[in-house]
């Protein structure tokens, strides 16, 4: 049953009227601890994210482009992937990643935050926080996080989802392979992808009553598709929209973002993920097997934030979840609000099949080297395991997205 609870937003958390910091506490997933594992899968693993750390930036392709060998090698080892299907995605992947370049400066302690939002800086912010991690942490990655993503008034971490959600994504593999290069990777990551969207969860005079009835983020998104004063906003689909969104219709996305109020925090948590599966899946119509690029990058954040809401300090959690809340507004508005249709994932297309197959197909299938079909097999995975999957509609949903996928969609 709901919380009856309401809420009083202030900077970085939400506090109950009866003067708690209202959190979201979920069991951890299993963490791979590869850096110190003796056996020869990890081992590999930690060689590979070792290598593409020195040899390939964070950035590439004009600065445009996130490299995302962390993820595919993280997702599919997790997934099973043996030594040699890992050297595999290794070489496929490296094909496309560009070497370091030289930073315009270093960047100093006492001015780190003065380049935040320049992907120029790759390199010297990655420098920095490498140097933080030897001479203020003693090689302990997790406080070098600690200082830097959740420390100081406008904590980093209340913009992860600059970039496409990068950032939220590659911390979120951090943890979970317990990898430093991958966490500080994630830190450079989100001071050069930095933007102007911090200051919706920095900002508490953001968060106010919505003049929307509050209710489930599905159903939240079933209202704006159908809300006209957003007819015509744009001409095409793509990411590009969503600065001018921001500048145009600014009032409307922050409408539908306060509406969600999270009375019943873990609930609504669990609801957020089902809307992340529905977003990417029940857009696509039977026979058409285009998956929509930016709507999975939806479903891959919620599942970083499944896998960093029990890590993280318990005042930041809800406001994750807030945050990933915005961004899946702005991507779902930014790509013309297409039709979600839950009749699209049918339980009986399941047809016998389990896990295994779908696992089989993310390893071994033709997309096997594609990091966001992995991503997205394992995402769906991980919520089943989260939350059980009674009526099987998250294995029906990566059922239908393993047979039926035929490539991305960009428009």
């Amino acid at each position: 049953m709901a919380s009856v609870l309401s809420y009083v937003p202030i900077v970085n958390r939400l506090v109950s009227n009866t003067g708690r910091t209202r959190t979201i506490d979920i069991p951890p997933v299993e963490v791979h601890n590869v850096e110190t594992s003796p056996e020869k899968r990890p081992r590999t693993l930690k060689h590979l994210l070792k290598a593409n750390h020195v040899n390939h930036s964070i950035l590439y392709h004009n600065l445009e482009f996130h490299n995302h060998l962390p993820h595919i090698l993280g997702s599919a080892y997790l997934l099973g992937a043996d030594v040699q299907q890992l050297h595999n995605i290794y070489d496929v992947e490296a094909k496309e990643l560009e070497p370091w370049r030289e930073s315009p400066a270093e960047i100093a302690q006492d001015d780190w935050r003065d380049f935040l939002g320049e992907p120029e800086y790759q390199r010297a912010y990655v420098d920095f926080f490498e140097d933080a991690l030897v001479l203020r942490h003693n090689y302990q990655w997790k406080g070098v996080v600690e200082e830097y993503m959740y420390g100081g008034k406008e904590p980093l971490i209340n913009c992860l989802i600059g970039g496409l959600g990068h950032p939220l994504i590659h911390l979120g593999y951090a943890y979970e392979v317990d990898s430093r290069e991958v966490a500080i990777e994630a830190l450079g990551m989100a001071a050069t992808q930095y933007n102007f969207l911090h200051k919706y969860l920095d900002d508490d005079s953001y968060s106010k009553p919505s003049s929307i009835e509050p209710s489930s983020p599905l159903e939240l998104l079933s209202k704006l598709r159908s809300d006209n004063r957003l007819d015509g906003a744009f001409k095409g689909s793509g990411p590009e929209n969503i600065g001018p969104l921001f500048q145009k219709y600014e009032d409307i996305v922050l409408d539908y973002w306060n509406a969600w109020t999270l009375d019943d925090p873990v609930k609504d948590f669990e609801l957020s993920q089902e809307a992340a599966v529905a977003m990417l899946i029940a857009t696509v119509p039977p026979g058409t097997h285009s998956y929509n690029f930016f709507l999975c990058h939806v479903l891959t954040t919620s599942h970083a934030v499944r896998i960093l809401l029990p890590f993280i300090p318990s005042e930041f959690r809800i406001n994750l979840v807030r945050q990933w809340w915005l961004f899946a507004l702005a991507v779902y508005i930014a790509e013309l609000r297409p039709k979600i249709d839950p009749d699209y994932i049918k339980p009986e297309d399941v047809a016998g099949k389990q896990w295994n197959y779908v696992e089989d197909k993310a390893l071994n299938g033709p997309y096997a080297t594609d990091a966001h079909f992995v991503k997205v097999v394992r995402a769906i995975k991980e919520a089943a395991r989260t939350w059980g999957d009674v009526h099987e509609r998250y294995l029906a949903a990566a059922v239908r997205f393993a047979d039926d996928f035929q490539g991305w969609t960009f428009s």
